[in-house]
């Protein structure tokens, strides 16, 4: 369970500290809603960083803690590392990239560890009924 805590911490500042840069964002432009969509500003690219963040978190973390909570196999809990570090990697690749259009290797890195260990872990979840 330890290891599906720490994860959901993890996402948990994820969503916030990414939030709080937007609202940053927001002040320092004085855009108070909607969104220059420049693939190259690093407002965008924060916003969008968050906003893809706050789609996957919630139930990652359900998830998470559910398997976390029964007695989880090594692999399930291998499983929440590569998904939290995917998720990191994912967020560290859209601010970094120089663009969003484009392949940038840790945003695809990213993606696809969130979607393998994402459906991992909802065969996990399944199978800790």
């Amino acid at each position: 369970m330890t290891t599906a805590v720490i994860c959901t911490a993890l996402m948990g500042l994820l969503v916030f500290g990414l939030g709080f840069a937007v609202s940053l964002f927001r002040g320092a432009t004085k855009i108070n809603y909607g969104l220059n969509e420049d693939p190259t500003s690093l407002f965008y690219k924060v916003s969008r960083a968050h906003g893809n963040s706050t789609e996957y978190a919630a139930m990652m973390c359900v998830m998470m803690l559910y398997v976390g909570a029964n007695d989880p196999a090594e692999w399930m809990v291998w499983t929440m590392i590569v998904m939290t570090v995917s998720r990191y990697l994912l967020v560290v690749g859209m601010i970094t990239g120089k663009t969003m259009d484009g392949v940038n290797p840790l945003r695809a890195a990213g993606a696809t560890g969130t979607y393998i260990c994402g459906l991992a872990l909802a065969a996990a979840t399944y199978m800790a009924i």
